[in-house]
């Protein structure tokens, strides 16, 4: 046994003392005699000697010597030289770049070897590759396929030497090619041809070439022999365990292959080498021969159960009987009725076999012992610990349990067998004394509710009863119950087994409908809501369908009451789910979405909090102008109103109701909405929202700017006519190319054909899937002329011409710039024609049109018209301070651009003028002379930075400076009282932010150092007005502000004994936070620190009649405590954790049934046993009276427990130890020469470092840099 020991710093300060190592004793754990203490070197044996490191030096004999063994790295580093000939990638420009870069990085990433390339002198590739052994060779293997040329041969072998060369599972093949960095191609088994192909590099196909022959060759030298031999005397060839032919075939070097017993075979197959063949052959005939001259056979018979104890484990039986006696026994097969065994050898040694045989066939035997089969898993045990009790005493017996069989079967040596048996027995006897079983019928329908969620009811009946129950499994549809345990346990599982199946006959299952898409609402996230309904409900059995299966179908099953409630309540879910799920859509301009938001979301998170309701705005990308909103139709309908409000403010928008009968509104949407879109379309996009089927409503609500409005009313009211009196519906087909073209610009065209005719022309919108489908209605005839008419068209635009006209080269660039943007326009506006303008650097003035013939005349007359305007182009110059022009510009310059669309102009602004102060025009020089020499710049004139430059026709560029004109911003001045101005700005200024994202205007609040009542908004004419109104308007709304908090600052103070304070207060503030909540007021207590303060002054602030109540409220608090008394009990010290409890819960409890205060003494008082009862006199006596009885009777357990303690045996941990002496060695270094001298621990000496210095590791390629 090992012992641990220590080295204290008593024993090493008693050596530094002088005391003699003799006077030393060593004190080990675990060990009952006292022995020598070991020396020094015995405890720590030396490291080995430098010198050991060296080369060819002897090894040191020491301790740590045999310990070490040289590491071999695992990294290991190869080179690899290609010469130029047969370099794959030879373009010396791009060393290190281009396709041999990336395939040395792809070898790299693949095999996760280092590849490093060089350039020898005679321009051939080196390559270093570092890594595993395994990698190494797989990147040799890429880099000889990748980077070398290839050549290839073929190998003529025979054809039975194939397999020899692929190797098992293609292994010898897969480390050849590895190897040589070749790849070998061996034919198929199916291919006559004996040609193997090598395909790599010279040197790699020569060593391949010379391994395949080598493995022939060795392969030739090899031969193959097959002996006839009787199957009967296989087993004397073999020798007892296959000894016989082992010695053979490692002296003759020959593999034999002897056919095994179960194989009805009688041919051994050798294979070697022809000499060594021939020897083993020879040999094995030999002993053949001699066995068929001497041996002889006897048949005997013996019970077919017991043949398998005769052949034993693998066969180890008769293998013992054949070493033994040189006999060999013959079983016959298993499959086989036959008893009869076969011994064959030389007669002197049959006897003793027989007897062998005997004795193996007789050494186990089968038993059974009677137990009925439900009996069978408690014999087993839990995880079989019964029966391992017996097999570990018994491991040779076999026990078996049958399933359905009343008996276990027991097989072994047979004095083993009979002890098992009469285990198992008295064990069954036992268990038939103690257990019993029974089984009940209850419909299988039942039984996954008796087993309840995850098997909580029938694990509780197994605890608590302590019995088995078995269920059968669904697929069985069984109605049997079994339960088998303690006698008693069984009747009451029964009984309670067979009550809960009566109680759920009663049971009641109802279907309720409710619409899937509110089941995922109901059960909640993570199952919150439907866990909190299975609370309230917990008899009845909630099953939603899976929605897999679309279904509607809530079944509740339970006690019919229990039921009812559960469907009330669920029905109120579902009718307040319904009415918060109403929903309308309401269409708003897209350009008035970013209103309705408001900066940062402020404005729709307002509607939604305040109305209630789910607000959803489509993508800000998406071509939708429907917000859709979601909650209780109040709301909604409120939420809608308020939306429709701001965009009536911000637009002029007008809305109109029109009568039209309802059986008409199908057929004036049109398909797919695509008549109503066609005429919002045409009327400036108007909104034209028609009720909800089935309300019976006739009013349609059209809404947007007074002008179109009334358009789209007239159109409507008109095709509503046309329906009543008789519809006629023609469609045509029309490239989508031409739909432009029939259309014309601003819609000429086509008004030209509708006020011809009559008809209404619908074109196919950009989401329609039929884009060439026009479609016509109105009365027939009308429709037929517009028919005819719009085919003339059509007809003409199918005649392709080609026609030129001539234009100046200088316009060219205006036609063909941004990637020819204006020809991209005429040909979409003209039906698709092609304009062709000449190359650039040909002075030709020629341009080319394709198309049809109408397009193309149009397109000429357009080119011409855009010719007009830039010859009749003028600049106009428009003088805006520099300071304004980003306002002018509008977000993202959308208003610049506004105007460039509008007026067809080009607007050029200034570049920023970093330091406006400073700028002076640079003086222009001519002929040398200073022109602006004694001159100054006009003071009155525009600086350069402020002028904006439009281009275009004259009429159209002063429209244009109008309008910019019109878009500098104007200053207004507010008057704003001064205190008001921090709540005007807002927490961070969110308050004028919002006022200026509303307004679209800049607000500015003076410095507060200026204490000045001016504010300036700053902005478009237009948005004043209305800025400075709300501005005003805020105003009024803090001085209201203002006089509430003057009238809720009133304050009152009430004098109160300081020691009444906690109570007023309560536990964790309950109390007084309830006064302050009931009475809107806040009320300070004094600091109990601060002198200065009166103690006895509560302070409460708040309007004055509230701040009255509360002062009452406290007074009443005061009352009932002045009326209360306080008495001291002494309470013996020890009872007091008891009647406390823990965590104070038992004494919380006599607290609350008496209403007193009950306090006890604190660690280091001076009367422990004093404990403080504060309440209404007669509450005081009874709680006194209930603490005194409760201290007697714990006293006395108390009493009883310090009795006990003086008889029970102190704990071992306190028995007294003698200190350890701690670890101690002899002939120690710091004993050596001195008593009192240290360890020196700069001493190579007494401190050896690990063996000799190591050489630093020489590189390939020199040291690192």
């Amino acid at each position: 046994m090992s012992s641990v020991a220590v080295l204290t710093q008593e024993s090493f300060a008693e050596h530094r003392s002088g005391l003699v190592p003799q006077q030393i004793k060593v004190t080990t754990l675990n060990s009952e005699e006292e022995s020598d203490p070991p020396t020094y070197k015995d405890a720590f044996p030396p490291l080995p000697e430098k010198a050991a490191c060296l080369e060819n030096a002897q090894e040191p004999a020491g301790a740590w010597s045999n310990k070490i063994r040289p590491i071999k790295a695992s990294v290991i580093t190869q080179v690899f030289h290609v010469p130029l000939e047969e370099r794959k990638y030879k373009d010396m420009n791009q060393f290190g770049e281009g396709e041999q870069a990336k395939i040395c990085l792809e070898i790299m990433q693949r095999t996760g070897a280092h590849l490093e390339l060089s350039l020898a002198k005679d321009q051939g590739l080196s390559i270093m590759v570092s890594g595993k052994l395994d990698a190494v060779m797989k990147a040799r293997k890429d880099i000889v396929a990748r980077l070398q040329t290839q050549a290839s041969a073929t190998v003529p072998i025979p054809k039975e030497h194939h397999r020899f060369v692929i190797g098992k599972n293609g292994e010898k093949l897969q480390d050849l090619e590895l190897k040589t960095a070749t790849k070998i191609q061996i034919p198929r088994p199916d291919d006559p041809s004996n040609q193997i192909k090598i395909t790599g590099t010279k040197e790699g196909i020569e060593k391949a070439r010379h391994e395949v022959l080598l493995i022939s060759a060795e392969q030739d030298k090899r031969a193959v022999e097959r002996l006839e031999v009787e199957k009967a005397f296989h087993p004397f060839i073999a020798g007892p365990y296959n000894r016989l032919v082992g010695e053979i075939m490692q002296e003759t070097g020959t593999r034999i292959n002897i056919p095994p017993p179960s194989v009805n075979r009688t041919e051994i197959v050798f294979t070697g080498e022809k000499e060594q063949l021939a020897q083993a052959v020879a040999r094995i005939k030999k002993i053949y021969e001699e066995k068929k001259k001497k041996t002889t056979t006897i048949a005997v018979e013996v019970k077919k159960s017991q043949h398998k104890y005769v052949i034993g484990p693998k066969g180890n039986s008769l293998q013992e009987i054949l070493e033994r006696t040189g006999v060999s026994v013959e079983i016959p097969p298993s499959d086989s009725i036959s008893e009869t065994v076969i011994l064959r050898g030389e007669p002197e040694k049959l006897g003793q076999a027989l007897t062998e045989v005997y004795a193996k066939a007789n050494s186990f035997t089968v038993s059974s012992v009677s137990a009925p089969s439900w009996l069978h898993r408690f014999i087993i045990g839990k995880k079989g610990q019964n029966l391992a009790k017996i097999t570990q005493q018994m491991p040779k017996v076999h026990i078996e349990f049958t399933e359905g069989e009343d008996k276990i079967t027991l097989e072994g040596p047979t004095e083993d067998v009979n002890v098992a048996q009469e285990q198992i027995e008295s064990t069954v006897k036992d268990l038939i004394n103690r257990m019993d079983y029974v089984e009940i019928t209850i419909d299988h329908k039942f039984h996954r509710h008796l087993i309840g969620k995850n098997g909580a009811n029938i694990n509780r009946i197994k605890d608590q009863y302590k019995v088995s129950v078995r269920i059968p499994p669904d697929s069985e549809k069984s109605n049997l119950i079994r339960i088998e345990g303690d006698p008693q346990g069984v009747q009451q599982a029964k009984r309670e087994l067979l009550e809960l199946a009566s109680r759920m006959e009663n049971e009641r299952t109802k279907d309720l409908i409710i619409e899937q898409r509110f089941h995922r609402t109901i059960i909640g996230q993570k199952g919150e809501r439907i866990r909190e309904i299975r609370d309230k409900f917990p008899e009845v059995i909630i099953n939603f369908p899976d929605p897999a299966q679309k279904s509607d179908v809530v079944q509740l099953r339970g006690p019919k009451n229990e039921v009812e409630k559960c469907t009330k309540y669920m029905q109120k879910m579902v009718a307040d789910l319904v009415e918060n799920s109403y929903s309308i859509s309401v269409p708003i301009f897209k350009q008035f979405h970013k209103n309705i938001i408001g900066k940062g979301g402020a404005n729709i998170k307002k509607i939604r909090e305040e109305s209630n309701t789910k607000i959803d705005l489509p993508a800000e990308n998406s071509n939708s102008e429907t917000i859709v909103i979601t909650g209780k139709r109040a709301n909604c309908e409120a939420a809608r109103s308020r939306i429709l409000s701001i965009q009536k403010d911000l637009a002029n928008i007008a809305e109109v109701e029109v009568s039209i009968p309802a059986k008409l509104h199908n057929s004036l949407i049109g398909t797919k909405g695509r008549l109503i879109r066609s005429i919002m379309e045409e009327c400036g996009g108007v909104h034209i929202h028609f009720p909800v089927e089935g309300s019976g409503s006739d009013t349609v609500v059209i809404r947007g700017p007074s002008s179109d409005v009334e358009k789209a009313k007239k159109q409507l009211l008109h095709l509503a006519e046309e329906k009543q009196t008789k519809s006629f519906t023609v469609d045509i087909r029309a490239k989508p190319e031409y739909h432009k073209f029939l259309i014309g610009k601003g819609g000429g065209k086509i008004r030209k054909v509708r006020d011809s005719t009559g008809a209404r022309i619908i074109f196919p919108a950009a989401e329609d899937k039929d884009q060439d489908l026009i479609t016509i209605i109105g009365k027939e005839d009308a429709v037929r002329e517009a028919q005819r008419e719009l085919e003339a068209l059509i007809q003409n635009l199918d005649n392709v011409v080609e026609d030129y006209m001539l234009v100046e080269p200088k316009h060219h660039r205006h036609f063909v710039i941004r990637r020819g943007q204006v020809l991209r326009e005429i040909a979409e506006e003209y039906g698709g024609v092609m304009v062709s303008f000449p190359r650039s650097g040909t002075q030709s003035d020629k341009v080319t049109l394709k198309g049809a013939k109408d397009c193309v005349e149009a397109a000429k007359k357009r080119i011409q018209e855009i010719i007009e305007d830039l010859e009749a182009q003028v600049t106009v110059e428009c003088a805006i301070p520099q300071k304004f022009h980003r306002s002018v510009m509008g977000p993202k310059g959308s208003r610049i651009q506004q105007i460039t669309r509008d007026y067809n102009v080009q607007i050029k602004f200034p570049d920023r003028e970093e330091n406006p102060a400073q700028s002076v025009e640079p003086s222009i020089q001519e002929n040398g002379d200073e022109a602006g020499e004694g001159r100054e710049p006009d003071p009155g004139s525009p600086r350069r930075c402020d002028i904006i430059i439009i281009s275009g026709r004259k009429e159209k560029c002063e429209a244009a400076k109008e309008a910019l004109e019109a878009l500098v911003p104007v200053t207004i001045e507010v008057e704003v009282p001064f205190d008001l101005h921090r709540y005007i700005i807002g927490q961070k200024g969110s308050g004028i932010r919002k006022m200026m994202d509303e307004f679209e205007v800049n607000i500015h609040v003076p410095a507060p150092e200026l204490q000045s009542d001016i504010i300036a908004i700053t902005g478009l004419a237009a948005n004043l007005d209305r800025a400075k109104a709300g501005l005003l308007e805020r105003v009024k709304e803090l001085q209201a502000e203002q006089e509430d908090r003057a009238l809720r600052s009133f304050k009152l103070s009430v004098t109160v004994d300081p020691k009444y304070h906690p109570k007023i207060i309560g536990r964790k503030g309950a109390v007084i936070t309830q006064i302050r909540l009931e009475h809107d007021v806040n009320i300070q207590f004094p600091d109990k620190d601060d002198g200065s303060q009166a103690q006895d002054q509560i302070t409460i602030t708040g309007y004055e009649k509230n701040t009255e109540a509360a002062r009452d409220a406290i007074l009443k608090i005061v009352g009932e405590l002045e009326q209360m008394v306080s008495e001291d009990v002494p309470l013996d010290h020890r009872v007091h954790a008891r009647i406390i409890g823990a965590r104070g819960k038992a004494i919380r409890k006599i607290m609350d049934e008496f209403k007193v205060d009950i306090r006890f003494p604190q660690s280091g008082a001076p009367d422990p046993n004093c404990v403080t009862v504060t309440g209404l006199p007669e509450n005081v006596e009874e709680a006194i009276d209930h603490i005194l009885n409760l201290e007697e009777e714990y006293l006395a357990d108390v009493v009883d427990s310090e009795v006990l303690q003086v008889y029970m045996k102190p704990p071992a941990h306190e028995e007294y130890k003698a200190p350890s002496k701690g670890f101690v060695v002899r002939d120690a270094p710091w004993t050596a020469n001195s008593s009192d001298k240290a360890p020196d621990m700069s001493s190579s000496e007494e401190f050896p470092s690990f063996g000799a210095q190591v050489a630093p590791k020489t590189l390939p390629w020199g040291p690192k840099r």
